[in-house]
């Protein structure tokens, strides 16, 4: 109770907010601000969805792909070459740190590339984390070149074929920096700036971060889409979800992001909220850490499948409605989802005799390992990881739950110190691809993005081929066989597809959730 008592006090003890302020209480901390280097939703909220932004952009609460700082593109026929014009007039956010001496044009696209693409780009080497989504999507070998045809035209030549590519760059990770703002830090030698004080074209512009704890940002006033409602944007962070409701309840904030899904029915009551809901490209899931002996055994990973009772995980996780049992990577409502494909029964005694099988009649040891708080793929950490442990035991293998701050366990996944642990996906571009090659791919393991280190060659052949392929009814027969391999190997326990939810005081407007997760508020408005 004294943490709760803490925090809920540090929120409501913030100063009172202007008539366009708005206070959003969020999940989880952000990774950092160099959305380049990250791949977390919380990260995106702070920084892609806020900071920067891309060549294009989904439309709000959509898959659609809508201009942003290109204004129009063509693509070749042979599908190999995308030029784009650009936007005039775009400037870059000004701050204590920062004064842009001229407006976006192509330089900036090609260093923000090319910081990726290029080995001995001076920046390339400057990243701690690397590049996980260029690198696990397999970018550098995509791209042949980018041009600078003028100052507004830029191509991309590509080295086959790749049909979601445009959909990509709608993703974080290609967002636009400002190639004069990195000149000014390589000169003074303060690299590290561009994650700690970001510069972008974005909606809003950043002020500060308190770690764990706010993060400020103000309306950009030259903002080439019109300046945003809201003069100030806080994020104020909060990992526990009853807490987010006592604040949103409190008035300490006007939007509580990810409500447990069982506390939803109750909130539909409360006279004073809205909630909203989506069904979103969420998947849930338990990495099985296949670098890791016995788990590289596809006898221990299936027994793992057949013992954990997904039926009761979904309601104590759910409740009524709010998700639906998850059988592939991604949702059925994809392309390629294979409708013959069944969940894994719930069957102890064959789980058993796998584990006899591979040699484990004696039984085994693992670690559990999950976050505290909780998010929309993983509304009670606590409660999934005891249930998952609990029918272990009953199969004889016997596990520690092991809780890390957010940011650490993602770190440490990466690095694959984990037996099992839990996590979640928010689709990024409305594609199948984006579920596969960023987790689950061979170049997806080499960067440490597949928490399961699982590495299928046939199933890489086929997602690789996959992208190369535009025609739909081919893509999807290749998807399928993919599922196939996927589900018969088990390098994950695929838990469920949840409802996304976002809790609002009746006076904000304009707010709308994103099926991909991520959340922008350059849209919104508070009413008199």
């Amino acid at each position: 109770m004294r943490s709760f008592l803490m925090t809920l006090a540090l929120c409501v003890s913030l100063p009172v907010l202007a008539e366009q302020s708005l206070v959003v209480c969020s999940e989880a901390s952000p990774e950092g601000f160099d959305i380049v280097q990250y791949t977390a939703a919380t990260t995106a909220d702070a920084s892609a969805e806020t900071l920067f932004e891309r060549l294009v952009q989904f439309a709000p609460g959509s898959t659609r792909l809508v201009p942003a700082l290109a204004e129009r593109w063509q693509i070749s026929d042979d599908g190999l070459r995308y030029t784009f014009e650009l936007r005039r007039g775009v400037r870059f956010h000004e701050t204590p740190w920062f004064k842009p001496s001229r407006d976006f044009n192509a330089d900036d696209v090609l260093w923000s590339f090319e910081r990726q693409r290029e080995q001995h780009h001076p920046w390339h080497a400057l990243s701690p984390r690397g590049f996980p989504y260029f690198e696990a999507m397999g970018f550098a070998e995509l791209i042949d070149k980018v041009e600078k045809l003028d100052d507004y035209r830029v191509r991309f030549t590509l080295k086959h074929p790749e049909a979601p590519f445009l959909a990509d760059l709608a993703m974080g990770f290609t967002s636009i920096y400002s190639s004069e703002y990195a000149a000014q830090l390589l000169k003074a030698g303060t690299p590290g700036k561009l994650n700690s004080q970001p510069i972008g074209t974005g909606p809003f512009v950043f002020e500060r971060y308190a770690k764990d704890a706010q993060i400020r940002f103000r309306a950009n006033p030259t903002y080439w889409a019109g300046k945003p409602a809201l003069d100030k944007l806080l994020l104020a962070i909060t990992p526990d979800p009853n807490t987010r409701l006592q604040q949103l309840k409190a008035g300490a904030c006007q939007i509580a992001l990810h409500p447990r899904p069982t506390d939803i029915a109750d909130l539909r009551q409360e006279p004073k909220l809205k909630v909203l809901e989506l069904d979103s490209l969420l998947t849930a899931y338990v990495a099985l850490n296949t670098r890791h002996k016995p788990l590289d055994d596809v006898r221990v990973r299936q027994a793992i499948n057949l013992a954990f009772d997904r039926q009761a995980y979904l309601r104590a996780q759910y409740g009524e409605g709010n998700a639906s049992l998850a059988v592939a990577p991604y949702p059925a409502t994809l392309p390629g989802f294979d409708q013959g494909l069944q969940p894994w029964p719930l069957d102890q005694a064959r789980a058993r005799q796998l584990l006899a099988e591979a040699g484990h009649a004696q039984g085994l040891k693992l670690s559990i390992w999950t976050r505290p708080g909780g998010g929309p793929t993983n509304p009670n950490p606590g409660i999934g990881a005891q249930m998952l442990q609990a029918d272990l035991a009953a199969i004889g293998i016997y596990s520690d739950i092991r809780v890390f701050e957010w940011g650490e366990l993602i770190k440490r996944a990466k690095n694959g110190e984990h037996d099992l642990v839990f996590m979640g996906w928010a689709g990024d571009n409305g594609d199948p691809d984006n579920f596969l090659t960023p987790n689950l791919s061979c170049a997806a393991a080499a960067s440490g993005e597949n928490q399961a280190g699982w590495c299928n060659k046939d199933f890489d052949q086929l997602i690789r081929e996959a992208r190369r392929v535009t025609e739909p009814d081919r893509r999807a027969a290749l998807y399928r066989e993919a599922l196939l391999i996927f589900h018969e190997q088990a390098p994950w326990i695929a838990l469920a597809h949840p409802k996304q939810f976002a809790v609002l005081s009746k006076d904000v407007e304009g707010f709308v959730l994103n099926p991909m997760g991520s959340n922008n508020f350059s849209q919104v408005r508070r009413m008199k």
